[in-house]
């Protein structure tokens, strides 16, 4: 029997419309706070809604709320992404 293994990405990393677990959070208690503050948290499903191109903010789904956070932040969120399967048009 083979796994399917997901890859870890950050949130930046996602591509639009790729849903993926938070797997963990790089950066200090207060950071944390925040994104906890938010629903971001190891375990919950997130779905990337859109960003810039360019370092903008990043718009995400989390418990059926949209969330905006900071291309900082985002490149510290670590999510194991599910396999990214683009809409048919």
């Amino acid at each position: 029997m083979t796994m399917h293994q997901n890859e870890q990405v950050t949130l930046a990393e996602m591509k639009t419309g790729q849903t993926g677990t938070v797997v963990g959070v790089l950066g200090g208690p207060g950071f944390i706070r925040r994104l906890d503050a938010l629903g971001i948290r190891p375990g919950k499903k997130v779905t990337k809604l859109s960003s810039t191109l360019f370092r903008g903010p990043v718009m995400l789904r989390v418990n059926n709320t949209q969330v905006a956070v900071g291309f900082g932040m985002a490149r510290k969120i670590i999510v194991e992404a599910d396999k990214y399967l683009p809409r048919a048009s």
